[in-house]
């Protein structure tokens, strides 16, 4: 557990019950760029740590191929959504879903690293690995049933970090003098070669912001909790049933090697009586002053932070910024104001994240 309260938010679509869409009748489109910047300057607004935006390889948010009539579909890309935030915010951290198991980490890395540059250091990267059948059949490159996929995603991030540390830090150098815009000899070669990929690098792109954007993944098992440890700074876990569900779940992160990860658990939030008994995430449904209980009360037993899914966006995160955030504040020690040109790294108390290539350089 951090001193400091950590708190964020999980937007998807018009919110995360399935027919949010119906309780938002004069809303813009999800599709439109001046729809998600004003969510994001909601949430910014609330001085949470940042916003994440979910993403999968069907145009729903359920396993099965058939579309679902009555629920929401259709998303835009979110890595690109994030990258159009990030010139109308200042200070929130935007923390996109990229699926990793149809995608080149060569892509992914360059992709994140560019959300790092645009944001000025406020990028993150939530790992997702795809198991279905009728999502390999979107691509038509092969079958995933005999993959690990756990494994295969170690690997992707693997290869993003080291091509993020493709780079030094002073590469660019724009020498006229000499006639160089950049020294050869501060660019790698990251000659990965492993079960999935074999990528020589460096990069196209140069060394982001952070060094290292910071690398999430949600949770809810044993496999998954062991690639966390293994490749994520951040994990998202997802309690049921209160207070010892948690406790179970602190239990199985620190078995599976997790004791470094920073620790968030999700909760699925409705102050209107709108809820969804599907959700994988302990559903609240109460007042602001309820909710505050239950985050201090969670912080206790040893989290580092909680992250809120809205049921409905409309309804439920003006209500999370304007009731919820005061009464944090108060009683919680929460932040009243944003540290000017704090890295999403330094706000969750990431250490500086050193290039390995500089260090092996080093005499």
């Amino acid at each position: 557990m951090t001193e400091r309260l950590h708190l964020g938010v999980a937007l998807d679509g018009y919110g995360w019950h399935p027919e949010a869409w119906r309780h938002t009748p004069d809303g813009e489109s999800i599709t439109s760029g001046h729809y998600w910047s004003g969510l994001a300057a909601t949430a910014e607004r609330g001085l949470l740590d940042f916003v994440t935006f979910d993403d999968a390889l069907t145009p729903q948010r359920r396993r099965r191929p058939e579309i679902e009539p009555r629920w929401q579909a259709g998303r835009l890309d979110a890595v690109l959504t994030a990258s159009r935030l990030a010139p109308v915010t200042r200070h929130i951290g935007l923390i996109p879903v990229a699926t990793v198991t149809h995608t080149e980490p060569f892509h992914v890395s360059k992709a994140v690293a560019t959300l790092d540059f645009v944001s000025h250091g406020r990028a993150g990267w939530q790992v997702r690995v795809s198991s279905s059948q009728h999502e390999s059949e979107l691509f038509g490159r092969r079958d995933v049933s005999t993959v690990d996929l756990f494994d295969e995603a170690s690997d992707a991030v693997e290869v993003a970090r080291r091509l993020w540390d493709s780079w030094e830090d002073d590469a660019v150098i724009r020498d006229v003098e000499t006639g160089r815009f950049i020294d050869r000899d501060k660019l790698h070669y990251i000659d990965f070669v492993g079960k999935y990929f074999s990528v020589k690098g460096p990069s196209i792109t140069p060394r982001p912001p952070q060094g290292q954007p910071v690398v999430t993944a949600l949770a809810h098992a044993r496999p998954a909790y062991e690639f966390a440890a293994r490749s994520a700074d951040l994990v998202f876990i997802t309690p049921k049933d209160g207070d010892d569900s948690l406790r179970t779940i602190l239990d199985e992160v620190k078995q599976a090697g997790g004791t470094e990860l920073k620790v968030y658990a999700d909760v699925f939030v409705s102050f209107s009586g709108i809820t969804d008994p599907r959700s994988d995430a302990l559903v609240f449904e109460g007042t602001p002053e309820e909710l505050v209980e239950l985050i201090t009360g969670w912080q206790h037993l040893g989290i580092d932070g909680i992250r809120l899914r809205p049921s409905i966006n409309a309804n439920d995160l003006p209500v999370i910024v304007d009731d919820v955030v005061p009464i944090l504040q108060r009683e919680a020690g929460f932040r009243t104001a944003y540290r000017d040109g704090e890295t999403l790294r330094e706000r969750l108390g990431l250490p500086v994240a050193e290039n390995r290539y500089t260090k092996v350089g080093q005499p």
